[in-house]
């Protein structure tokens, strides 16, 4: 049966997608992502679980492509555009959380900060019970897959540069790569849960890029940071 939102989708995507359907067993999709993973190795792609059917996503990925002179043009522009350094990036992005929560009123150690501990354990990837394309980026750096998948710039969602400041400082660090994509959410593939040293430091950065995890999720910065050391998938939420 025709769908056009799914057509129009992969058309903004614009490179090959496998369409998987929510009745489809949950180990098939997963052993296609991850036989797609290898592939990509190979023949130079990444591989992006998107929401085929998402409206939202589908406008914004249409609108962040229009610059007036095409999404590949668009696509080539962000390719070429030197990506900010993760550090920087993720230490300006902390002062103002700072800023925000003593204008706020909260405490940052106990308020924010919290005990490292009472964190939940992630290995699911999110939206399956949905129809799902699986597409082939073809990028070489998975922070790269944000030029064909711009799907922030609203609210509290970083933009491209930012998304792309984000990926490249945590795949070099811990491997990460994008792996689900809806309007909404956004999730990290990781090779193996981070250490308990590093957890916090990377909580931090999470919070400070993604502050509805917190605000709107776990609690705390240290509830986070206990779920990251358990984890093999870094889940996003913007609301």
């Amino acid at each position: 049966m025709e769908n056009k939102t799914i057509d129009k989708m992969i058309a903004c995507i614009g490179c090959p997608c496998h369409l998987f359907h929510p009745s489809e067993e949950r180990q098939v999709i997963m052993a296609a992502y991850w036989e797609a993973r290898e592939r990509g190795e190979r023949e130079g792609f990444i591989p992006v679980f998107v929401a085929a059917e998402d409206v939202t996503l589908l406008e914004c990925l249409e609108m962040n492509q229009e610059d007036g002179s095409g999404a590949e043009a668009a696509r080539q522009a962000a390719l070429a555009a030197p990506v900010e350094d993760g550090e920087s990036y993720f230490a300006s992005l902390l002062a103002g959380r700072k800023e925000e929560a003593a204008d706020g009123g909260f405490d940052w150690l106990e308020d924010v900060l919290g005990e490292q501990g009472g964190g939940e354990a992630m290995d699911d990837f999110y939206g399956m019970e949905e129809p799902m394309l699986l597409a082939e980026i073809p990028v070489k750096n998975p922070w790269e897959v944000f030029a064909y998948l711009p799907f922030g710039g609203w609210n509290e969602c970083p933009d491209t540069p930012g998304l792309m400041a984000a990926a490249k400082h945590w795949h070099e660090k811990y491997g990460a790569v994008p792996a689900v994509m809806t309007h909404d959410v956004l999730q990290f593939a990781v090779p193996a849960p981070v250490d308990l040293e590093q957890a916090m430091d990377l909580a931090l950065e999470q919070y400070a890029w993604c502050p509805d995890i917190v605000d709107q999720g776990c609690q705390s910065v240290g509830a986070l940071a206990d779920g990251l050391a358990q984890s093999t998938v870094w889940f996003f939420w913007w609301d």
